[in-house]
């Protein structure tokens, strides 16, 4: 939709997220306290785009739209990867599981539709695969695999109808 690179490099939050989270990986890399954290909070205050600073994330990666993503701090991603609104890239145990990789391995060539889930240290989604929006997932899945929701129902009420 953008009509220029301009318009891409100044306006779209997920560029601006991603920009922010290289830079803070480079310092938490190097052992700088604190300052990679609070860049990467200022990013998600700005954006809603909450990208971990220890997250290990590939070449050409693109969030597009952006509100919402949460990628953890243990994520690993791979390169040629796409995310889209309010996805979740977490974990399965919480805080108990500080110190340990804890949330989920995205491999190369991966597309995530808006609203997935995926979590877990041990997840492992394929390279080549593509997640449908609205799915929750926490086990891996193979490379070139689509993972989708099945028998999806919706229901419409009108106004004064009762269940």
């Amino acid at each position: 939709a953008a009509g220029s690179k301009e318009e891409v490099i100044f306006s779209y939050p997920g560029l601006y997220a991603i920009y922010v989270y290289r830079i803070a990986h480079v310092l938490y890399e190097q052992n700088v306290p604190i300052i990679p954290r609070i860049m990467t909070e200022l990013a998600h205050s700005g954006t809603g785009i909450d990208i971990g600073a220890g997250a290990q994330i590939g070449e050409y990666f693109f969030i597009d739209h952006g509100t919402g993503v949460v990628i953890g701090e243990t994520t690993v991603i791979g390169d040629h990867v796409k995310l889209y609104q309010g996805v979740t890239l977490s974990t399965r145990g919480g805080q108990r599981l500080a110190g340990v990789k804890r949330h989920p391995t995205i491999e190369d060539n991966v597309t995530i539709y808006s609203n997935a889930s995926v979590l877990g240290g041990e997840t492992v989604v394929g390279a080549g695969s593509v997640v449908a929006g609205s799915t929750f997932v926490t086990s891996s899945v193979p490379p070139n695999s689509r993972v989708s929701l099945k028998a999806q129902e919706i229901t419409v009420r009108q106004p004064g109808e009762r269940d």
